[in-house]
């Protein structure tokens, strides 16, 4: 398996960012690690989050770490791609 973000997950991980870091540097610095060392451990159970049929047949799927939720894709050449990170507080 190899992971990999999107434009867009990246893109969701620096506003979480920017929203932080005027606020608190030192948490914004220590969230964005936290989310960015989450999905390793999809190299090894990609499946262990929940399946979202709305998207199938593609197998997209939801991780949460702390109070985010990351969607994600396994796809059929075995990336695993995040695709979006918002704060679960988020309207989406």
């Amino acid at each position: 398996m190899t992971l990999r973000w999107t434009r867009a997950s990246l893109r969701d991980l620096q506003r979480v960012h920017d929203v932080l870091h005027p606020v608190n540097p030192d948490a914004a610095a220590r969230l964005i690690q936290r989310l960015t060392d989450g999905p390793d451990l999809l190299l090894n159970q990609p499946r262990i989050g929940t399946r979202l049929p709305e998207f199938e047949p593609r197998e997209v799927r939801c991780l949460f770490i702390g109070d985010y939720e990351m969607r994600y894709e396994i796809t059929a050449d075995q990336v695993v791609w995040i695709l979006r990170a918002w704060h679960t507080r988020e309207f989406r």
